[in-house]
């Protein structure tokens, strides 16, 4: 039986989950998926093997998927998957993921404290199918909602930090996907206030929204994200985030999603100092009124050598509008 005969039918299929999920459990590193034409794995084969030439001495096992494969191809923690494949893959781990699901719901309402009905392998099953099939169909909601429900009972913070892994590599080739920013966002609000690392989580967050924005032009969707992530930020996040997004915004000014999330900065900081208390040193006063005087000197020379982009006057007029209501604004 040929390899195309053999997927087309439940065997096949089951036996590329297995394949699928071993090499996702072996190589927990992966941060890209793409789907690949069968007639490119010729071509990706043999870059390997000149690669593995000149190389052999350092190359790493695990991340070394066997040559002859055409249904997988993983290296450098990248993995492509076949077009051809994709189709009896995603049936057998849809099918995988809803028995295991049922099984999990079965369980569960019964009560049962104890693990004499397997619950605790029920719930990696889920988790496990689940992965599978988000990384096929990324807005599967039952396949996303299941996660969160079993991730609410452990409570358990390397686990939340693991979803923030699935859902980066599902937005690798998908990153307009909402219910992966989502996800996200769900994640967050679980861990704040739990985790001490939780600017550093904010500031890859930011990181990331920046890369994706890099390859997926006006991306709303994760732009919208940045934004939400200002509400977690600290007062020196916050600067530091105005700072490094004004050459972003300057050499993308037909993005507007980054100006807006200039905006969202901006009245940041102007909550904070409106919030600030009367003891607080006036030093602070002017360095804000700088700040904003300087935004508006820097939209200025925008205008003059963007003509016409409409986001850079509305962001003109509302840092003039506000500037006026500085004690110190000169």
């Amino acid at each position: 039986m040929s390899e195309n005969e053999s997927v087309g039918n439940g065997k096949g299929g089951i036996g590329l989950l297995n394949q699928f999920e071993l090499i996702l459990d072996s190589d927990p590193l992966i941060d890209e998926v793409g789907f690949i034409h069968p007639s490119q794995f010729t071509a990706l084969s043999s870059e390997l093997q000149a690669k593995d030439a000149i190389l052999s001495s350092k190359i790493d096992k695990v991340n070394v998927l066997d040559h002859e494969s055409t249904s997988f191809w993983n290296r450098d923690h990248k993995l492509g998957i076949s077009m051809h494949v994709i189709l009896p893959l995603y049936t057998a781990a849809k099918d995988a993921f809803m028995n295991a699901i049922k099984g999990f719901k079965r369980v569960e309402n019964l009560s049962l404290e104890d693990d004499s009905c397997g619950f605790s392998s029920l719930e990696s099953e889920v988790m496990k199918h689940s992965k599978a099939l988000l990384l096929l169909s990324c807005d599967f909601g039952t396949a996303w909602n299941s996660r969160k429900l079993i991730l609410s009972k452990k409570q358990y913070m390397p686990m939340f930090i693991e979803e923030l892994l699935l859902s980066a590599l599902v937005l690798s080739y998908s990153p307009k996907s909402e219910q992966s920013w989502c996800h996200r966002r769900w994640v967050i609000k679980m861990i704040s206030g739990k985790c001490s690392t939780l600017q550093e989580i904010l500031g890859k967050e930011s990181e990331l929204v920046e890369k994706i924005a890099e390859r997926s032009k006006m991306n709303y969707r994760a732009w919208n994200h940045r934004c939400w992530l200002v509400g977690y930020m600290t007062r020196e996040q916050v600067l530091l985030e105005l700072k490094k997004s004004r050459y972003w915004a300057g050499l993308h000014v037909a993005d507007s999603s980054c100006f807006h999330y200039r905006m969202r900065l901006m009245l940041r900081i102007l909550e904070q100092f409106c919030c600030k208390q009367d003891d607080e040193s006036s030093d602070h006063d002017v360095e804000i009124c700088q700040m904003w005087q300087e935004e508006l000197q820097w939209n200025e020379e925008l205008i003059e050598l963007y003509v016409g982009r409409e986001v850079i006057f509305y962001c003109y007029r509302l840092c003039g509008s506000i500037a006026g209501s500085f004690p110190y604004a000169g």
